[in-house]
């Protein structure tokens, strides 16, 4: 019997006998409808019938859970994107991801719906609000890729006032997120423009753990992976309600009205569930994929030739296995 299997068949023994592995999944941001999966699957019992005792470790601005990862304190961790997987393989940090849950980034720009701005080109003419990890990040790729101007970025402390009152700025956001906050401010929907649609290659919300942790208890990797996908299955397209009422006790910042808007736009925009995903389960990674997406890092000056494998970023091990589409196919049937 393979390693992974027999590991996994041990999990699920030593479920049916009452003792559950405990497992710590730490967020990179508070509790909010864009980790709702994960939330999912605790409240659905995903985890517990894996055999697994799972705990939810809370981000947020001023919570930086991602040194807790390799030295043991956490099991998982949810990274925003690519980015920091590729320095953590720069800096030979032993740890890799073992499914991305979102296949475009919610990253955009945001204009204002009876501003001047209607298209991508427009906007390489616009003042935009950016914070500072965003100038030093896919702000690079938009400057060497698409000729936006570093003379044009303006703070942002994410207040939107200055966005509201300026009909010629723009302002980066989250697709899930900005807009709704846009309109309850008063203003029209603005217009959205996804940094995925137009090149930016990273996947998002990624899963990470330690090479340790795949080399020792691959079941257990699995185990979670496999639960995590069926809780974004059912998130995206089941009755999501338990899993909501976890978040916002989590989070009392956030509401049910943004947790409908955030789902629906998830869904709109297909940014779980699409391209790879389709076809091979949510969480689906494309080592082609990510190999160009580093190649275009490089290309913007994040990375430098040599800095590091992109292969030792990440792992397909765990994914690309059609986990989940059964329970989606039954889902969408039962919802006609």
């Amino acid at each position: 019997m393979p390693a992974r299997c027999l590991a996994l068949c041990l999990l699920l023994a030593a479920a049916a006998a009452g003792a559950a592995q405990p497992v710590t999944l730490a967020l990179n941001w508070k509790a909010q409808p864009e980790l709702g999966g994960f939330y999912q699957a605790l409240a659905a019992g995903h985890y517990a019938d894996a055999g697994l005792d799972v705990a939810i470790r809370l981000g947020g601005p001023q919570i930086n859970n991602r040194p807790l990862l390799p030295t043991g304190r956490v099991d998982f961790l949810i990274g925003t994107n690519l980015l920091t997987a590729f320095d953590a393989a720069k800096q030979r940090i032993p740890t890799r991801v073992v499914a991305a849950m979102l296949q475009k980034d919610p990253q955009c720009l945001l204009s204002h719906a009876d501003g001047p701005h209607a298209t991508w080109d427009d906007l390489k003419r616009a003042p935009l609000l950016m914070g500072a990890p965003g100038r030093h990040s896919f702000f690079l790729w938009l400057e060497s890729q698409h000729g936006f101007r570093r003379a044009l970025l303006r703070p942002y402390n994410h207040s939107l006032a200055p966005f509201l009152v300026n009909k010629d700025w723009a302002v980066q956001g989250y697709v899930t997120a900005e807009p709704e906050r846009i309109v309850e401010a008063g203003a029209p929907e603005p217009r959205v423009f996804l940094l995925a649609d137009n090149g930016w290659g990273s996947y998002s919300t990624v899963l990470e753990t330690r090479q340790e942790l795949i080399d020792r208890q691959p079941g257990l990797v699995q185990a979670f992976v496999d639960a995590s996908v069926l809780g974004w299955v059912e998130y995206l397209y089941g009755d999501r309600s338990d899993a909501d009422r976890l978040i916002l006790r989590d989070n009392r910042d956030m509401s049910q009205s943004q947790i409908d808007a955030s789902v629906a736009m998830m869904r709109r925009r297909g940014l779980v569930d699409s391209g790879l995903a389709l076809e091979q389960g949510i969480g689906a990674i494309d080592a082609r994929r990510v190999g160009e997406f580093y190649r275009s890092m490089v290309d913007s000056g994040l990375f430098s030739e040599g800095d590091l494998d992109p292969a030792d970023a990440f792992t397909t091990r765990f994914v690309n296995r059609g986990a989940g589409l059964a329970r989606k196919a039954e889902l969408l049937a039962a919802d006609e």
